[in-house]
């Protein structure tokens, strides 16, 4: 799918294979009434040969995420690097589309800058950490003048996965140096900006709680964000009344739990409360026969749409700002063997009942 990366969910399925899917009939805990909970998605802009977006807004999407790679986008040093104008610079066409489309249907964008340049890290690898954090901010920087109608930031993609931000050894605290130095930059640049820091996911290399709780910059403050970034895939229903998944973990069950983590290792005295931005989650519904790239649990289509709807009850009961989906159509057949099966639609077109659930979730 365009611009949206391998997210390290193929190791999702050896970290939660083994758990047994605890609470898939489990009732649901009611939600007290909370503040608009808004709707994200991560997919192409493009469907069927004709913009993505009239569908977007059919589902009621109010924020359209896409990744920016800065590896691709500056492949060479820019001379000035604050500047988006800077000839080194190669700014992709698709994200200009989404925004323009998005202010067409009413939306916001949601831009993640994520992947180093090997300029920038010394490393072959992407997901190599830059050197400086002053390169990774200029870049920041530079796109948000680029892109003056995007305020929402999520500063790189499940950090706590090795696939994404390599090596793990201390990388929350190395991290909290390139998020903070992310937020200043980008509040300098527009105090309208909001930076979403630490985009994990549930299981990962660092598991999320001890990775909140190592996120401390080298003077032992805590790094500065507006909102804590959380991928909460599970293989059991959302429901707040389960027990812990596992030690470190945090699976949708588990957010209570978890934004009191981010409160108290992240929250300060200005600022208490850290709202939970749930960039994205998906739930496969594998045909039998076939298998999913990302996940080894299969659901119906019916589990699909009430695991969807009690994840909607989760998210608000916790006072999230965002409820993220990725995949809008199954892909029975992508590129080197990839298949995934947790679109709202199958490849053929035709909605699936989770569609309806997220329109009026």
């Amino acid at each position: 799918m365009p611009q949206v990366a391998t997210r390290g969910r193929a190791r999702i399925r050896v970290l939660l294979a083994a758990a047994v899917l605890l609470g898939a009939l489990a009732l649901d805990s009611p939600a007290p009434a909370s503040a608009k909970l808004l709707k994200g998605f991560w997919g192409p802009t493009h469907f069927n040969g004709k913009s993505a977006f009239p569908i977007y807004k059919d589902l009621g999407v109010n924020v359209f995420q896409i990744q920016l790679h800065w590896n691709e986008v500056a492949p060479v040093p820019p001379l000035n690097a604050r500047d988006p104008k800077s000839v080194a610079y190669q700014w992709p066409s698709d994200i200009g589309y989404a925004v323009s489309q998005a202010k067409k249907y009413h939306m916001q964008v949601s831009i993640m800058p994520i992947f180093t340049p090997t300029w920038a890290s010394g490393s072959q690898n992407r997901a190599a950490p830059p050197g400086s954090p002053k390169n990774y901010a200029d870049f920041v920087y530079a796109a948000s003048k680029k892109y003056p109608s995007v305020h929402l930031w999520q500063i790189w993609g499940e950090t706590n996965a090795a696939l994404q931000w390599t090596p793990q050894g201390g990388a929350p605290q190395y991290y909290s140096q390139v998020l903070d130095a992310a937020y200043g930059q980008l509040k300098k640049r527009d105090k309208h900006n909001i930076v979403i820091g630490g985009n994990t996911f549930t299981a990962g290399d660092t598991k999320p709680v001890p990775w909140v709780q190592q996120m401390r910059l080298p003077n032992g403050k805590k790094p500065r964000l507006d909102f804590y970034g959380h991928n909460p895939f599970t293989n059991r229903k959302p429901d707040l009344s389960n027990p812990p998944f596992r030690p470190g973990y945090a699976d949708f069950s588990d957010l209570r739990r978890f934004s009191k983590t981010v409160d108290k290792n992240l929250g300060t005295s200005h600022r208490h409360h850290i709202p939970l931005f749930l960039s994205e989650w998906c739930e496969p519904t594998t045909p039998p026969g076939q298998y999913d790239s990302e996940f080894s649990w299969i659901l119906t289509y019916k589990q699909q749409k009430e695991w969807l709807q009690a994840g909607f009850r989760v998210a608000k009961a916790v006072g999230a700002y965002m409820f993220g989906w990725i995949h809008l159509e199954d892909i029975p057949n992508g590129s080197g063997g990839y298949k995934s099966w947790s679109g709202l639609v199958q490849s053929n077109g035709v909605h699936k009942p989770a569609y309806s659930a997220f329109k009026h979730g």
